[in-house]
């Protein structure tokens, strides 16, 4: 009897799980220049494949290929019961904003905008932070004190990271920071290396001889350039330091990978929350990236140097502007 109690128990455990890996059905939407674009968009995939190696749970993904995609694929997710839905980008804002009004009971986590309804999480990171280390790191390895920044495109997020980044700078010494954006609309903004290359060979005629990049997949062309011209990049969003060793100082690393398991797993255990999401450096959000790619480039004294200037930044001691709140960039 012990043993038949027993096996009633295991099934009903065994039922208990299956019906609760049945309660998720996770969805996970991409930007412009897809999941593999070795930046922000392959971060949330990375987000993705580490749910699912965690949980067994199959995420279903989609990569847009057109802005009109965006409302028609996040209302066909809804529809097909698809929760929480995950995207990538500031891009889908408007199109978050309708279909979760339409679909109150299904759950949506959108990376880096603020969509103010009962069912959406907004999560948005420091990047002024990040791109704050990362620019006084570009200004004490300049051998000129003259530094480059390649944005996407003109919008709030990118703004963060350019003010971040010239405020770094000209605190690491830099006397001049240009910045140059790769395009005007979302279509050619973030899959453009070409252009990005080009943008990053001005900068260095003009005698920039670090050039950070946050451009998504577009920022591939200046690792490239940078690589051709004998200098330095910086990367972003993923640790880019291994895409062209020696030639990435480091990369602004960005954990949209945190953000999106973090999403799914706390759906799945039933403690997701809707409202803001700040991820910063003390919530494993921002970092700059150190490993064997570029060590070499960064001696012990300015490792130092930019931990004990993270520390600064975590305690206050150091107010990075963020022109999200801020106002404009004081340049």
């Amino acid at each position: 009897m012990k043993n038949a109690l027993r096996l009633v128990m295991a099934s009903a455990i065994t039922m208990t799980a299956s019906y609760a890996l049945a309660e998720i059905k996770p969805g996970m939407i991409y930007d412009m220049g897809g999941k593999f674009d070795k930046s922000f968009n392959e971060s949330a995939y990375n987000g993705v494949q580490a749910f699912t190696a965690s949980t067994g749970i199959v995420v279903k993904e989609f990569e847009i290929q057109a802005e009109a995609q965006r409302e028609q694929i996040l209302r066909k997710f809804a529809k097909d019961g698809y929760s929480p839905i995950a995207v990538t980008g500031f891009t889908f804002g408007t199109a978050i904003g309708v279909v979760a009004a339409e679909y109150p009971d299904t759950q949506f986590t959108i990376i880096d905008a603020v969509v103010d309804l009962p069912n959406v999480q907004s999560v948005v990171f420091t990047e002024h932070e990040g791109s704050y280390l990362v620019g006084y790191l570009a200004a004490q390895k300049s051998e000129t004190k003259k530094v480059g920044f390649i944005g996407g495109m003109v919008f709030p997020v990118i703004q963060k990271f350019e003010c971040g980044y010239y405020q770094g700078a000209i605190a690491g010494g830099a006397t001049d920071v240009f910045s140059n954006m790769v395009g005007t609309s979302h279509a050619d903004a973030w899959g453009n290396p070409t252009k990005a290359a080009e943008l990053t060979k001005s900068q260095f005629s003009l005698g920039a001889d670090v050039v950070f990049a946050a451009a998504g997949g577009s920022g591939l062309g200046t690792l490239q350039a940078a690589k051709d011209a004998g200098k330095l990049a910086i990367g972003v969003d993923s640790n880019q330091n291994h895409i062209q060793p020696g030639s990435v100082l480091t990369s602004m690393v960005k954990r949209v990978d945190n953000a999106v398991s973090d999403a799914f797993t706390t759906s799945k255990d039933g403690t997701w929350k809707s409202g803001l999401k700040v991820m910063g450096i003390t919530e494993g959000g921002i970092s700059w990236a150190l490993d064997d790619n570029n060590s070499a480039l960064i001696s012990d004294d300015l490792k130092a140097a930019m931990d004990a200037l993270q520390a600064r930044i975590v305690a206050g001691e150091i107010k990075v502007h963020n022109t999200d709140t801020d106002g404009p960039c004081p340049t």
